[in-house]
Protein backbone atom coordinates (compact mmCIF):
# COMPACT_ATOMS: atom_id res chain seq x y z
CA UNK A 1 0.00 0.00 0.00
CA UNK A 2 1.81 3.20 -1.16
CA UNK A 3 2.72 5.74 1.49
CA UNK A 4 1.12 8.58 -0.55
CA UNK A 5 -2.32 6.96 -0.49
CA UNK A 6 -2.12 6.28 3.25
CA UNK A 7 -1.24 9.90 3.94
CA UNK A 8 -4.55 10.95 2.39
CA UNK A 9 -6.60 8.66 4.65
CA UNK A 10 -7.86 9.66 8.12
CA UNK A 11 -5.51 8.54 10.89
CA UNK A 12 -8.22 6.45 12.59
CA UNK A 13 -8.85 4.57 9.34
CA UNK A 14 -5.13 3.93 8.85
CA UNK A 15 -5.01 2.58 12.42
CA UNK A 16 -7.87 0.13 11.71
CA UNK A 17 -6.34 -0.96 8.39
CA UNK A 18 -2.98 -1.70 10.00
CA UNK A 19 -4.64 -3.85 12.68
CA UNK A 20 -5.52 -6.39 9.98
CA UNK A 21 -1.90 -7.00 8.96
CA UNK A 22 0.46 -9.68 10.23
CA UNK A 23 3.43 -8.90 12.46
CA UNK A 24 5.78 -9.66 9.57
CA UNK A 25 4.09 -7.01 7.40
CA UNK A 26 3.94 -4.49 10.24
CA UNK A 27 7.67 -4.86 10.86
CA UNK A 28 8.22 -3.88 7.21
CA UNK A 29 5.73 -1.00 7.40
CA UNK A 30 7.76 0.55 10.23
CA UNK A 31 10.31 1.48 7.57
CA UNK A 32 7.81 3.47 5.49
CA UNK A 33 7.95 6.54 7.67
CA UNK A 34 8.71 7.78 11.16
CA UNK A 35 4.97 8.30 11.77
CA UNK A 36 4.25 4.68 10.89
CA UNK A 37 7.06 3.46 13.12
CA UNK A 38 5.75 5.49 16.08
CA UNK A 39 2.17 4.29 15.52
CA UNK A 40 3.04 0.60 15.16
CA UNK A 41 5.26 0.64 18.26
CA UNK A 42 2.74 2.54 20.41
CA UNK A 43 1.24 0.79 23.42
CA UNK A 44 -2.29 1.53 22.17
CA UNK A 45 -1.67 -0.11 18.80
CA UNK A 46 0.14 -3.13 20.26
CA UNK A 47 -2.68 -3.76 22.78
CA UNK A 48 -5.34 -3.50 20.07
CA UNK A 49 -3.36 -5.78 17.76
CA UNK A 50 -2.96 -8.38 20.55
CA UNK A 51 -6.74 -8.53 21.01
CA UNK A 52 -7.60 -8.40 17.31
CA UNK A 53 -9.55 -11.46 16.20
CA UNK A 54 -7.71 -13.82 13.88
CA UNK A 55 -8.69 -16.83 11.82
CA UNK A 56 -7.63 -20.18 13.30
CA UNK A 57 -5.70 -20.74 10.06
CA UNK A 58 -3.37 -17.94 11.20
CA UNK A 59 -2.26 -19.72 14.38
CA UNK A 60 1.42 -20.54 14.69
CA UNK A 61 3.23 -23.32 16.53
CA UNK A 62 6.38 -23.19 18.65
CA UNK A 63 7.81 -26.69 19.09
CA UNK A 64 10.53 -27.65 21.57
CA UNK A 65 12.32 -30.99 21.71
CA UNK A 66 15.55 -32.46 23.03
CA UNK A 67 17.99 -34.75 21.24
CA UNK A 68 20.75 -36.74 22.93
CA UNK A 69 24.23 -36.19 21.54
CA UNK A 70 27.26 -38.48 21.55
CA UNK A 71 28.32 -37.25 25.00
CA UNK A 72 24.95 -38.25 26.47
CA UNK A 73 23.97 -34.62 26.93
CA UNK A 74 20.77 -33.05 25.61
CA UNK A 75 20.57 -30.58 22.74
CA UNK A 76 17.40 -28.50 23.09
CA UNK A 77 15.91 -27.25 19.84
CA UNK A 78 13.14 -24.74 19.07
CA UNK A 79 11.21 -24.99 15.79
CA UNK A 80 8.75 -22.41 14.43
CA UNK A 81 5.85 -23.41 12.17
CA UNK A 82 2.84 -22.05 10.37
CA UNK A 83 0.13 -24.52 9.53
CA UNK A 84 -2.24 -24.92 6.60
CA UNK A 85 -4.24 -28.01 5.67
CA UNK A 86 -2.84 -29.68 8.82
CA UNK A 87 0.71 -29.44 7.44
CA UNK A 88 3.44 -27.77 9.51
CA UNK A 89 5.56 -25.41 7.40
CA UNK A 90 8.85 -24.08 8.85
CA UNK A 91 8.92 -20.30 9.28
CA UNK A 92 12.70 -20.12 9.64
CA UNK A 93 15.57 -22.46 10.61
CA UNK A 94 15.58 -24.32 13.92
CA UNK A 95 17.38 -22.74 16.86
CA UNK A 96 19.64 -24.61 19.26
CA UNK A 97 18.86 -23.23 22.74
CA UNK A 98 21.00 -25.70 24.66
CA UNK A 99 23.18 -22.87 25.98
CA UNK A 100 20.10 -21.39 27.66
CA UNK A 101 18.79 -24.57 29.24
CA UNK A 102 19.98 -27.60 31.19
CA UNK A 103 21.92 -30.19 29.18
CA UNK A 104 21.30 -32.93 31.72
CA UNK A 105 17.51 -32.91 32.12
CA UNK A 106 15.18 -32.74 29.14
CA UNK A 107 11.79 -33.52 30.70
CA UNK A 108 11.47 -30.45 32.93
CA UNK A 109 12.12 -27.57 30.56
CA UNK A 110 8.62 -26.87 29.27
CA UNK A 111 7.24 -24.02 27.20
CA UNK A 112 4.77 -21.93 29.23
CA UNK A 113 2.16 -19.55 27.79
CA UNK A 114 1.36 -17.87 25.54
CA UNK A 115 0.48 -14.54 27.15
CA UNK A 116 0.02 -11.66 24.69
CA UNK A 117 2.31 -13.48 22.29
CA UNK A 118 5.07 -13.93 24.89
CA UNK A 119 6.25 -17.41 25.87
CA UNK A 120 8.45 -18.66 28.71
CA UNK A 121 10.99 -21.47 28.27
CA UNK A 122 12.18 -22.73 31.61
CA UNK A 123 14.08 -25.37 33.53
CA UNK A 124 14.90 -25.64 37.23
CA UNK A 125 17.33 -22.69 37.06
CA UNK A 126 16.95 -20.59 33.91
CA UNK A 127 13.84 -18.82 32.60
CA UNK A 128 13.74 -17.24 29.14
CA UNK A 129 10.98 -14.91 27.92
CA UNK A 130 10.66 -14.84 24.14
CA UNK A 131 8.46 -13.43 21.41
CA UNK A 132 8.64 -15.80 18.44
CA UNK A 133 7.07 -13.20 16.12
CA UNK A 134 9.65 -10.45 16.70
CA UNK A 135 12.38 -13.04 17.43
CA UNK A 136 13.36 -11.27 20.64
CA UNK A 137 14.27 -13.03 23.89
CA UNK A 138 15.56 -12.19 27.34
CA UNK A 139 17.16 -14.46 29.94
CA UNK A 140 15.83 -13.59 33.39
CA UNK A 141 18.19 -13.49 36.36
CA UNK A 142 18.11 -16.74 38.39
CA UNK A 143 16.16 -16.86 41.63
CA UNK A 144 18.40 -15.99 44.59
CA UNK A 145 16.51 -18.23 47.00
CA UNK A 146 18.20 -21.45 47.99
CA UNK A 147 17.70 -23.68 51.01
CA UNK A 148 19.56 -24.56 54.23
CA UNK A 149 22.56 -26.87 54.17
CA UNK A 150 21.50 -30.48 54.10
CA UNK A 151 18.23 -29.69 52.30
CA UNK A 152 17.24 -29.91 48.66
CA UNK A 153 15.04 -27.58 46.62
CA UNK A 154 13.16 -29.11 43.69
CA UNK A 155 11.15 -26.95 41.26
CA UNK A 156 7.84 -28.73 40.65
CA UNK A 157 5.73 -26.12 38.84
CA UNK A 158 6.27 -22.97 36.78
CA UNK A 159 3.79 -20.40 35.48
CA UNK A 160 3.83 -17.20 33.43
CA UNK A 161 1.18 -14.52 32.92
CA UNK A 162 0.09 -10.88 33.05
CA UNK A 163 -0.71 -9.06 36.29
CA UNK A 164 -3.73 -7.07 35.08
CA UNK A 165 -3.48 -4.70 38.07
CA UNK A 166 0.10 -3.55 37.48
CA UNK A 167 -0.05 -4.42 33.74
CA UNK A 168 3.28 -6.26 33.97
CA UNK A 169 4.27 -9.87 33.51
CA UNK A 170 5.23 -12.32 36.22
CA UNK A 171 6.87 -15.73 36.47
CA UNK A 172 5.94 -17.98 39.41
CA UNK A 173 7.85 -21.08 40.55
CA UNK A 174 6.66 -23.60 43.11
CA UNK A 175 9.44 -25.59 44.79
CA UNK A 176 9.48 -28.36 47.36
CA UNK A 177 12.19 -28.15 50.02
CA UNK A 178 13.08 -31.34 51.89
CA UNK A 179 15.91 -33.01 53.75
CA UNK A 180 17.31 -36.36 52.73
CA UNK A 181 16.66 -39.01 55.36
CA UNK A 182 18.46 -42.30 55.91
CA UNK A 183 18.32 -44.55 52.89
CA UNK A 184 18.19 -41.61 50.49
CA UNK A 185 14.45 -41.04 50.83
CA UNK A 186 13.14 -37.45 51.06
CA UNK A 187 11.83 -36.33 54.43
CA UNK A 188 8.83 -34.07 55.05
CA UNK A 189 8.37 -31.50 52.28
CA UNK A 190 7.66 -27.79 52.52
CA UNK A 191 6.46 -25.63 49.63
CA UNK A 192 8.26 -22.43 48.62
CA UNK A 193 6.89 -19.94 46.09
CA UNK A 194 9.12 -17.53 44.13
CA UNK A 195 7.65 -14.76 41.97
CA UNK A 196 9.61 -12.72 39.43
CA UNK A 197 8.04 -9.36 38.59
CA UNK A 198 9.22 -7.98 35.23
CA UNK A 199 8.13 -4.50 36.36
CA UNK A 200 10.58 -4.35 39.28
CA UNK A 201 12.92 -6.92 37.70
CA UNK A 202 13.25 -8.75 41.01
CA UNK A 203 12.42 -12.07 42.61
CA UNK A 204 10.46 -12.27 45.84
CA UNK A 205 9.39 -15.17 48.01
CA UNK A 206 5.77 -15.46 49.13
CA UNK A 207 5.55 -16.10 52.87
CA UNK A 208 3.23 -18.27 54.94
CA UNK A 209 1.63 -20.15 52.05
CA UNK A 210 0.50 -23.70 52.73
CA UNK A 211 0.01 -25.70 49.55
CA UNK A 212 -0.91 -29.26 48.64
CA UNK A 213 1.92 -31.25 47.06
CA UNK A 214 2.37 -30.55 43.37
CA UNK A 215 1.72 -33.63 41.23
CA UNK A 216 3.97 -32.76 38.29
CA UNK A 217 2.64 -33.74 34.88
CA UNK A 218 3.93 -32.62 31.47
CA UNK A 219 0.80 -30.81 30.26
CA UNK A 220 0.23 -28.37 33.14
CA UNK A 221 1.23 -24.86 34.19
CA UNK A 222 -1.53 -23.64 31.86
CA UNK A 223 -2.60 -19.98 31.84
CA UNK A 224 -6.34 -19.33 31.60
CA UNK A 225 -8.25 -16.20 32.66
CA UNK A 226 -5.19 -14.71 34.41
CA UNK A 227 -4.84 -17.92 36.46
CA UNK A 228 -2.05 -20.52 36.26
CA UNK A 229 -3.08 -24.15 36.83
CA UNK A 230 -1.20 -27.23 38.03
CA UNK A 231 -2.19 -30.62 39.45
CA UNK A 232 -1.80 -31.27 43.17
CA UNK A 233 -2.72 -33.87 45.78
CA UNK A 234 -4.54 -33.54 49.09
CA UNK A 235 -6.60 -36.58 50.00
CA UNK A 236 -7.59 -36.48 46.32
CA UNK A 237 -6.40 -34.99 43.04
CA UNK A 238 -7.16 -31.28 42.60
CA UNK A 239 -6.24 -28.47 40.22
CA UNK A 240 -4.17 -25.84 42.01
CA UNK A 241 -4.87 -22.30 40.75
CA UNK A 242 -2.69 -19.20 41.16
CA UNK A 243 -4.03 -15.71 40.47
CA UNK A 244 -1.21 -13.76 38.77
CA UNK A 245 -2.61 -10.39 39.94
CA UNK A 246 -3.52 -11.09 43.58
CA UNK A 247 -0.87 -13.83 44.10
CA UNK A 248 -3.46 -15.97 45.87
CA UNK A 249 -3.92 -19.75 45.56
CA UNK A 250 -7.07 -21.86 45.55
CA UNK A 251 -8.02 -25.44 44.72
CA UNK A 252 -10.43 -26.46 41.98
CA UNK A 253 -12.22 -29.80 41.97
CA UNK A 254 -11.73 -32.23 39.11
CA UNK A 255 -14.58 -34.37 37.72
CA UNK A 256 -15.70 -36.98 40.26
CA UNK A 257 -14.29 -39.87 38.21
CA UNK A 258 -10.84 -38.17 38.06
CA UNK A 259 -10.22 -37.03 41.62
CA UNK A 260 -8.99 -40.38 43.01
CA UNK A 261 -5.19 -40.63 43.25
CA UNK A 262 -4.08 -43.49 41.04
CA UNK A 263 -0.85 -44.50 39.33
CA UNK A 264 -2.75 -45.75 36.29
CA UNK A 265 -4.05 -42.38 35.07
CA UNK A 266 -2.34 -39.13 34.14
CA UNK A 267 -3.92 -35.79 33.28
CA UNK A 268 -3.26 -32.76 31.11
CA UNK A 269 -4.76 -29.27 30.72
CA UNK A 270 -5.53 -27.58 27.39
CA UNK A 271 -7.90 -24.95 25.99
CA UNK A 272 -10.55 -26.31 23.65
CA UNK A 273 -12.81 -23.80 21.85
CA UNK A 274 -11.79 -21.21 24.48
CA UNK A 275 -12.97 -23.49 27.32
CA UNK A 276 -10.93 -24.88 30.22
CA UNK A 277 -10.35 -28.54 29.34
CA UNK A 278 -9.01 -31.63 31.15
CA UNK A 279 -7.57 -34.70 29.40
CA UNK A 280 -7.27 -38.06 31.15
CA UNK A 281 -4.95 -40.69 29.68
CA UNK A 282 -3.11 -43.83 30.72
CA UNK A 283 0.18 -43.62 32.60
CA UNK A 284 2.77 -44.38 29.88
CA UNK A 285 4.62 -46.88 32.10
CA UNK A 286 1.57 -48.65 33.55
CA UNK A 287 0.31 -51.98 32.31
CA UNK A 288 -3.26 -51.15 31.28
CA UNK A 289 -5.46 -53.57 29.37
CA UNK A 290 -5.41 -52.26 25.74
CA UNK A 291 -9.20 -52.56 25.63
CA UNK A 292 -9.43 -50.01 28.47
CA UNK A 293 -6.65 -47.74 27.23
CA UNK A 294 -8.80 -44.77 26.19
CA UNK A 295 -8.44 -41.03 26.48
CA UNK A 296 -11.21 -38.94 28.01
CA UNK A 297 -11.70 -35.20 27.50
CA UNK A 298 -13.75 -33.10 29.94
CA UNK A 299 -14.76 -29.48 29.32
CA UNK A 300 -15.65 -27.04 32.12
CA UNK A 301 -18.70 -25.23 30.78
CA UNK A 302 -18.53 -22.49 33.44
CA UNK A 303 -15.01 -21.76 34.62
CA UNK A 304 -14.51 -22.30 38.35
CA UNK A 305 -17.76 -24.24 38.78
CA UNK A 306 -16.83 -27.88 39.38
CA UNK A 307 -20.40 -29.05 38.76
CA UNK A 308 -20.14 -27.82 35.17
CA UNK A 309 -17.61 -30.47 34.02
CA UNK A 310 -18.95 -32.53 31.08
CA UNK A 311 -17.25 -35.38 29.25
CA UNK A 312 -16.90 -34.16 25.66
CA UNK A 313 -14.91 -36.94 23.96
CA UNK A 314 -13.82 -40.52 24.52
CA UNK A 315 -10.98 -41.40 22.19
CA UNK A 316 -9.97 -44.85 21.00
CA UNK A 317 -6.66 -46.24 22.29
CA UNK A 318 -3.63 -44.17 21.30
CA UNK A 319 -0.31 -45.04 22.87
CA UNK A 320 0.91 -41.62 24.04
CA UNK A 321 3.49 -40.13 26.37
CA UNK A 322 1.38 -37.01 27.00
CA UNK A 323 -0.99 -34.52 25.34
CA UNK A 324 0.60 -31.22 24.29
CA UNK A 325 -1.93 -28.70 22.95
CA UNK A 326 -5.10 -28.09 20.93
CA UNK A 327 -4.65 -26.61 17.45
CA UNK A 328 -7.45 -25.05 15.34
CA UNK A 329 -10.04 -26.07 17.95
CA UNK A 330 -10.16 -29.66 16.72
CA UNK A 331 -6.60 -30.99 16.32
CA UNK A 332 -5.15 -32.56 19.45
CA UNK A 333 -1.33 -32.54 19.36
CA UNK A 334 0.40 -35.26 21.39
CA UNK A 335 3.75 -36.98 21.79
CA UNK A 336 3.74 -40.75 21.49
CA UNK A 337 5.86 -43.02 23.64
CA UNK A 338 8.63 -43.05 21.02
CA UNK A 339 8.97 -39.24 21.14
CA UNK A 340 7.20 -38.53 17.83
CA UNK A 341 4.80 -35.60 17.40
CA UNK A 342 1.35 -36.85 16.38
CA UNK A 343 -2.06 -35.28 15.82
CA UNK A 344 -5.59 -36.53 16.40
CA UNK A 345 -8.56 -34.91 14.66
CA UNK A 346 -11.39 -34.71 17.23
CA UNK A 347 -13.97 -34.43 14.44
CA UNK A 348 -12.89 -37.22 12.09
CA UNK A 349 -10.99 -39.48 14.52
CA UNK A 350 -7.99 -39.50 12.16
CA UNK A 351 -4.51 -39.80 13.71
CA UNK A 352 -1.37 -38.67 11.90
CA UNK A 353 2.38 -38.67 12.57
CA UNK A 354 4.56 -35.66 11.78
CA UNK A 355 8.19 -36.08 10.78
CA UNK A 356 9.23 -34.43 14.05
CA UNK A 357 10.69 -36.27 17.00
CA UNK A 358 12.86 -35.93 20.09
CA UNK A 359 13.86 -37.75 23.24
CA UNK A 360 10.66 -39.30 24.72
CA UNK A 361 9.08 -36.91 27.19
CA UNK A 362 11.00 -33.86 25.96
CA UNK A 363 8.42 -32.53 23.49
CA UNK A 364 6.54 -29.32 24.24
CA UNK A 365 4.18 -27.29 22.03
CA UNK A 366 2.68 -23.80 22.25
CA UNK A 367 -0.02 -22.65 19.81
CA UNK A 368 0.12 -18.85 19.53
CA UNK A 369 -0.83 -15.89 17.40
CA UNK A 370 1.81 -13.42 16.34
CA UNK A 371 1.94 -10.24 18.45
CA UNK A 372 4.13 -7.16 18.65
CA UNK A 373 4.36 -7.30 22.44
CA UNK A 374 7.70 -6.03 23.71
CA UNK A 375 9.69 -7.93 26.31
CA UNK A 376 10.19 -5.60 29.32
CA UNK A 377 13.80 -4.39 29.40
CA UNK A 378 14.08 -3.91 33.17
CA UNK A 379 16.70 -1.59 34.63
CA UNK A 380 20.14 -0.65 33.29
CA UNK A 381 21.59 -3.50 35.35
CA UNK A 382 19.15 -6.10 33.96
CA UNK A 383 19.89 -8.78 31.43
CA UNK A 384 19.38 -7.41 27.92
CA UNK A 385 16.77 -8.22 25.29
CA UNK A 386 18.49 -10.04 22.41
CA UNK A 387 17.67 -11.40 18.95
CA UNK A 388 17.68 -15.08 18.10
Amino acid sequence: MPNGILKKLPEDLVFLILLTFSVKSLMRFKCISKAFSILIQSTTFINRHVNHEINKEDEFILFKRAIKDEEEEFINILSFFSGHDDVLNPLFPDIDVSYMTSKFNCTFNPLIGPCDGLIALTDSIITIILNPATRNFRVLPPSPFGCPKGYHRSVEGVGFGLDTISNYYKVVRISEVYCEEAGGYPGPKDSKIDVFDLRTDTWKELDHVQLPLIYWLPCSGMLYKQMVHWFATTDMMVILCFDISTEMFRNMKMPDTCCLITHELYYGLVILCESFTLIGYSNPISSIDPARDKMHIWVMMEYGVSESWIMKYTIRPISIKSPLAIWKNNILLLQNRSGILISYDLNSGEAKEFNLHGFPGSLSVIVYKECLTSIPKGSEFSTKVQKF
